[in-house]
C-alpha cells in the first residue's frame, strides 16, 4: 500500500503589515468592530515586484529545505491559487522554472480557498497511482490585487500569503492498520456551483476582459460554511473510522473566527485543538491552511504520530476535507 506523507512544509508572508488601524483610517471601520466580528488585527500585503509566483517559490524553497529534499528530486508540482501571475501560463511552471526541477507535470488548480485541498488531493491520487513520487503542493494568493479597496465589507477580510509542503510516496506495511502509520488517510471534496452568487470576483478573461473585484454576501457565505465544515468533518472521520476526540489538530481555512468557534462548536471540538492564525494572516484564501500548518509545525505543536484534520470552504462554493496521521 502506498501513503502520501508529508515530508515538509514552508511559509511566505509578504515584509508589509497592515495594521487594523490603517485600514480604519480610510474605511469607516475600527480596530475593535474588524475584531470583534472576524478576529483578524493584521494582515500581510504584497508590495512592488511580490507575485503569486515569487511567493509560491519562497514557500516551496522552505518546504524543500524543511524535507531535506533537492528540487530535482520533485517529480510533481501542483499550485492552488485564484490569482495566479497570468491567465496562462500556470503559475506552477514558474515555479519549477525557479527551482530548476526536472521537467515534470506542474499545473495550477482554482477552486478559491479550497484549493489547497483539493490540490493535495490531487497530488495523492497521483502519488498512490505511481504517476510520481514526490510532489511539492503550494498554494499561494495575492488577494490584495483583487479586492475593492473602498469596500470595507471585503477589504478588511483578506491578506497575501503562501505556504507549501512536501508530499513523498511511502510504502506502508500490510499489517498498518488504517489509521495508523504516516500519511494521507482519506479526503472528501464537494462543491455546489448553484451559490456561485454569494462569492465571486466580478470579471474574467472571457465575461469582462478584466480582472475585476471580490464581492461577497458575508451572512450568507458564514451560514453555510458552519454548515457544510461541520458535515464534512463528521464524514471524513467516520470514513477513516476514528472517533472526533481522537483528532489531536483541526488547521482549518483562516477565513473568519466565528467560523472556526461555530464549527468546533458543532463538532464538539475543544477551541485548544484548532490551528488558529487568522489574527495575524487573515484571509489568505488557497494560502491559509498550509500557512497554518506550517505555523503550527515550526512552533513544534504539530508533531510525529499525530492525527490532524484540514478543512476548508471556498468561493463556488467548494469545500473539503483530509485527515492525515504526521
Amino acid at each position: 500500500m502506498i501513503r502520501s506523507v508529508i515530508r515538509g512544509a514552508g511559509a511566505a508572508l509578504p515584509p508589509r503589515v497592515v495594521t487594523n488601524e490603517e485600514l480604519a483610517d480610510r474605511l469607516e471601520t475600527s480596530n475593535d468592530w474588524i475584531v470583534e466580528r472576524t478576529g483578524i488585527r493584521q494582515r500581510h500585503i504584497a508590495g512592488e515586484g511580490e507575485t503569486t509566483s515569487t511567493l509560491a517559490i519562497e514557500a516551496a524553497r522552505a518546504a524543500l529545505a524543511d524535507a531535506g529534499i533537492d528540487a530535482d528530486g520533485i517529480d510533481l508540482i501542483v499550485l492552488a491559487t485564484a490569482t495566479p501571475d497570468n491567465t496562462f501560463p500556470a503559475t506552477a511552471t514558474k515555479v519549477q522554472a525557479a527551482l530548476g526541477c526536472a521537467p515534470c507535470p506542474a499545473f495550477d488548480i482554482a477552486a478559491v480557498c479550497s484549493g489547497f485541498l483539493y490540490a493535495m488531493s490531487t497530488a495523492d491520487a497521483m502519488l498512490a497511482s505511481g504517476q510520481a513520487k514526490c510532489a511539492l503542493v503550494i498554494g499561494a494568493e495575492t488577494f490584495s490585487r483583487i479586492l475593492d479597496w473602498e469596500d470595507r465589507t471585503t477589504a478588511v477580510l483578506f491578506g497575501d500569503g503562501a505556504g507549501a509542503i512536501v508530499l513523498e510516496a511511502q510504502e506502508v506495511a500490510d499489517d498498518t492498520g488504517p489509521t495508523q502509520g504516516p500519511g494521507i488517510l482519506t479526503s472528501q471534496l464537494h462543491a455546489d456551483g448553484s451559490h456561485h452568487d454569494l462569492l465571486y470576483v466580478d470579471g474574467g478573461p472571457s465575461t469582462t476582459q478584466t480582472v475585476g473585484h471580490l464581492r461577497m454576501k458575508g451572512r450568507e457565505v458564514f451560514r453555510h460554511a458552519v454548515v457544510n465544515l461541520a458535515q464534512v468533518l463528521t464524514d471524513v472521520v467516520a470514513k477513516a473510522g476514528v472517533e472526533i476526540g481522537e483528532i489531536d489538530w483541526v488547521v482549518p481555512h483562516q477565513a473568519n473566527i466565528r467560523i472556526l468557534e461555530g464549527t468546533a462548536k458543532k463538532l464538539g471540538l475543544p477551541p485548544e485543538k484548532v490551528i488558529v492564525t487568522v489574527d495575524r494572516h487573515a484571509n489568505t484564501s488557497a494560502a491559509s491552511v498550509p500557512l497554518a500548518f506550517a505555523a503550527a509545525r515550526a512552533d513544534g505543536r504539530i508533531k510525529p504520530g499525530d492525527l490532524v484534520l484540514f478543512e476548508a470552504m471556498g468561493g463556488g462554493f467548494t469545500w473539503g476535507a483530509s485527515l492525515v496521521r504526521m
